[in-house]
């Protein structure tokens, strides 16, 4: 209940204070509309070069994955190439047994 009633009494001195100080809050809001779109602008910067970098991280990171898959794919491709090799050469012997 208390804190009903003081939040009523802000309020209530708040808006006195506004319209008695009204041109010293324009003052105060004329100086500090600019220094925090500077100080916004300079964040949407920073954000804006953070999330760049870390796209290029995920697209890095992507571009390796797929060179180590492809790196196994052509390692399983020699091992395969590698047994077919042997059967040839398995079957060449058998030929030449075979042959008179």
């Amino acid at each position: 209940m208390s804190l009903l009633i003081s939040g009523i009494v802000s309020v209530i001195l708040g808006v006195i204070g506004f319209s008695i100080w009204w041109s010293e809050f324009a003052i105060i809001l004329k100086g500090g509309v600019p220094i925090m779109l500077i100080l916004g602008g300079i964040l949407a910067i920073y954000v804006g070069f953070d999330a760049m970098q870390d796209k290029l991280r995920e697209e890095k990171l992507k571009q390796e994955e797929k060179l180590q898959k492809t790196l196994e794919e052509i390692e399983q491709v020699k091992a395969q190439a590698e047994h077919y090799r042997e059967e040839i050469d398995k079957l060449k012997e058998q030929a030449k047994k075979n042959t008179p």
